[in-house]
């Protein structure tokens, strides 16, 4: 399992990827990607961290692309719906996906300190999900896989596994 967020990368390579991923994926699919859906993919990409609705509204407001919050919530519903975000049930957040370029179910590293998060892939019909089902015959056709802890900055800065944040 890989993670990506905490590590070190070229963050403008990071952004222009994962746009230029879902510009070829709307194109494919016949589907629109418009300025306002693009900026908040760029807002989440910018950000690397889970941010709520009404942040991502708060830059549109600020840009002038729309002050109502259906303005957010459409976009993030189209990202979320085409896999060009991901919906953080923990926080009740978005983050742009880290692998646009796959299909895959994703697992989130939310660090409880900086509410940075991190993901990997996951595959739930391995380990003791996957057996559990089996066992009982169920198919599992959605997970959502959500651990709480601390990033390495974090961790490195003095936080302490188990503490409460600050």
């Amino acid at each position: 399992m890989d993670a990506i967020g905490f590590q070190r990368h070229d963050h403008q390579s990071c952004i222009s990827g994962a746009v230029a991923a879902a510009d070829a994926r709307c194109a494919e699919a016949g589907l629109n990607l418009t300025p306002v859906r693009r900026r908040v993919l760029e807002i989440l990409l910018e950000r690397h961290r889970a941010l709520g609705a009404y942040e991502v509204l708060e830059v549109l407001r600020q840009e002038g692309l729309g002050a109502q919050p259906p303005v957010a919530y459409r976009a993030l519903e189209f990202l979320t719906t085409n896999g060009f975000a991901h919906r953080i049930e923990r926080l009740s957040a978005f983050v742009a996906c880290a692998h646009p370029h796959e299909d895959h179910v994703p697992a989130f590293l939310i660090c409880r300190s900086c509410d940075r998060v991190a993901e990997a892939t996951a595959d739930p019909m391995k380990g003791l999900l996957g057996e559990a089902a089996r066992a009982t015959g169920f198919t599992v056709e959605r997970a959502v896989v959500e651990a709480e802890g601390l990033c390495p900055s974090c961790l490195a800065a003095g936080g302490s596994p188990g503490a409460a944040p600050a």
